[in-house]
């Protein structure tokens, strides 16, 4: 089979390597149609993280079961499903309490919490930028998509990790119909917490970047765009509240932030978010972190980082942290789009083959404009770009058709 393999910095190539398969009873084989990069994959693409050369990358899966395992029950072949980058288990401790994203059984490594697909420390798993791919514990792992997933692909392969992520950051932090609340990043996870945020009925939201693409996206949406290229985010977050800070905060940057002259800073974003937000708000971080040796900054080349801890304190700030447990949310955020209260294809801005995918990483990697979000369709053409659709909100009074949940 085809698929898109690591070889080193900025260097992916489409390959021929060894078919998945099912290896065990509770395997689930699918042909992927859908897989997307994501701006996590940009760490490895860029060196910063220790991936192995060799490696098939891409953990935001979407496709069609074409082979399951003795012991599986409930996925079928033919089904349309669209994996979590969790790689989970369903019965350790933590997935029992439904934190399948720190997993303690999937991943070899003792030491660390959780499993993905092609990523680095996250466990030996072949990614599905690929024309097929194993998922094991298929019946757990597998989201069975409803009849319309062909018709609504586009929007379902945002249910792997995106859209689940900025759901994620809006829960950790907090955020309640009314309130208002900042993002830094618009990014796709960033554009999807805003989203998310106004699904859950946030009076304002306010999208903080420098890229006008992503900063139109974010206005389409109905959020407001804040270019900290122009403006000190801070102080018009502080002006628009009139001197009070955002009720909650969302972190979608992680530790490779940049100020507007280019130069890393991996405190900035978390430290503009400590000042941004009023006294006793709730506080997001899903962009990520971690210890990088190859970090301009001293401090994270050790796994540390400088924080304004007294504003924290001061403030009283209530912060969590983690990547998302996709589970907790996608089938809900599934029926959303089934039944036309969502689209988050949006942001979609190239659908390419798989072929296409070493050119692709270089654009979405330069942050060139236009390339907002890429799906790439193993084993097939490019398809043509989703119609523009009105933020993906269902109008007033609009109905729709109820019809059996897929379980």
């Amino acid at each position: 089979m085809k698929g898109l393999v690591y070889r080193g910095p900025r260097d992916v190539r489409v390959e021929d390597v060894p078919d998945a398969k099912i290896d065990w009873p509770t395997d689930v084989l699918v042909r992927i149609t859908s897989t997307n990069i994501c701006g996590s994959d940009l760490h490895m693409y860029e060196g910063r993280t220790d991936l192995e050369p060799g490696m098939v990358i891409g953990h935001e899966n979407l496709g069609q079961v074409i082979e399951v395992g003795s012991a599986v029950k409930r996925i079928k072949k033919g089904d349309w499903v669209c994996m979590p980058f969790n790689v989970a288990c369903g019965y350790c401790r933590n997935c029992e309490r439904g934190y399948t994203g720190f997993c303690l059984s999937m991943n070899p490594d003792p030491k660390t919490a959780g499993a993905a697909y092609g990523y680095a420390g996250m466990g030996p798993y072949r990614g599905g930028q690929a024309e097929l791919l194993t998922v094991p514990y298929g019946d757990f792992n597998c989201l069975r998509l409803h009849d319309d997933a062909e018709e609504k692909e586009t929007d379902y392969a945002m249910l792997s990790d995106i859209w689940p992520t900025g759901w994620h950051a809006t829960e950790l932090a907090g955020v309640k119909p009314g309130e208002t609340v900042v993002v830094f990043g618009c990014g796709p996870v960033g554009l999807m917490a805003a989203y998310s945020a106004i699904l859950k009925g946030a009076a304002q939201v306010y999208s903080v970047d420098r890229h006008p693409d992503r900063l139109r996206l974010a206005k389409s949406i109905g959020a407001i765009p804040i270019d900290d290229s122009r403006d000190d985010a801070v102080e018009a977050v502080m002006e628009l509240t009139h001197g009070l800070g955002a009720d909650r905060g969302c972190e979608c940057v992680g530790w490779q932030a940049h100020d507007p002259q280019g130069h890393e800073h991996p405190n900035m974003t978390l430290n503009k978010l400590f000042n941004s937000v009023r006294a006793t708000g709730g506080l997001g971080v899903v962009g990520v972190f971690t210890q990088d040796p190859k970090s301009p900054d001293p401090l994270l080349k050790e796994g540390e980082i400088a924080l304004e801890y007294p504003v924290y304190f001061e403030k009283g700030l209530s912060m969590g942290s983690g990547q998302a447990d996709v589970k907790r949310y996608n089938r809900y955020l599934r029926d959303l789009i089934h039944d036309d209260r969502a689209a988050p294809s949006f942001l979609v801005s190239h659908e390419l083959p798989l072929e296409q995918a070493p050119d692709a990483y270089k654009h979405f990697d330069a942050r060139d404009n236009g390339w907002t979000k890429v799906v790439l369709h193993p084993g097939a053409e490019a398809k043509r770009k989703p119609r523009a659709r009105r933020a993906g909100f269902a109008a007033a009074g609009e109905e729709s058709e109820a019809v059996a949940t897929p379980s």
